[in-house]
């Protein structure tokens, strides 16, 4: 009787990955900057402007700023929040050095690849990323490795987000050799976002999956 009550006992003890990992929210505030350079420098160009990319840098950096000084007052890191206003600035930087608009996308490209190969490397190696995160999210450090079952559930479901940074990519490359700036801008606030929230959502039943019944739950490595 007490190895069937075990699983249940465990999954309401257990954190939602969704709580823990904040889901889509993130992905959301990162489109938007993306959604005012394409409109910024679709209207600029419609309009006749000989310079729509500025208009389309501008329009990015006041955006991200907004969304920075939202996120702030939210609460969240100042740091994370620099480092998201960063971004935007050097995506920005790079489209009007280049005077290429369809570049404003290489800093969400170059990371996606980055990303792919961290969070592939990190499950070879066994310290994938998953645990990392969220064994640091519950206060735990390292003490998840020390459990093979959890350390087997973490590697199987990073194995999810991997797949979402390859899916990105298979999409946005294309588009991008293309120089199809308003599909890229559309991939980009629909894809990331929807990819996201399912590589979370996924992540559980994958991780879940992998541990024994008896298993006390991911806020217990044994």
């Amino acid at each position: 009787m007490t190895s069937d009550r075990a699983p249940h006992t465990a999954s309401r003890e257990d954190p939602k990955l969704a709580e823990l990992l904040g889901g889509r929210a993130g992905a959301v505030d990162a489109s938007i900057p993306v959604v005012a350079f394409v409109l910024a420098w679709v209207v600029a160009g419609a309009a006749g402007s000989a310079f729509p990319i500025n208009w389309g840098a501008g329009a990015a950096i006041v955006a991200g700023a907004a969304v920075a000084g939202w996120r702030l007052y939210r609460g969240r890191r100042p740091r994370a929040v620099l480092f998201g206003l960063a971004g935007v600035v050097v995506a920005a930087g790079i489209a009007l050095v280049t005077g290429r608009a369809s570049d404003f996308f290489l800093v969400q490209i170059v990371s996606n690849v980055g990303s792919a190969l961290a969070w592939a490397i990190s499950i070879v190696v066994r310290w994938p990323l998953l645990g990392v995160v969220v064994g640091g999210l519950l206060g735990q450090r390292t003490r998840w490795r020390r459990d093979p079952d959890l350390l087997r559930g973490y590697q199987r479901a990073s194995w999810a987000w991997v797949a979402q940074y390859v899916l990105r990519l298979s999409v946005f490359l294309p588009l991008w050799a293309a120089d199809q700036v308003v599909l890229l801008g559309v991939a980009r606030t629909v894809l990331s976002p929807v990819l996201v929230g399912l590589s979370v959502l996924v992540s559980w039943p994958l991780l879940r999956t992998a541990l024994p019944a008896d298993h006390p739950g991911i806020r217990h490595p044994r």
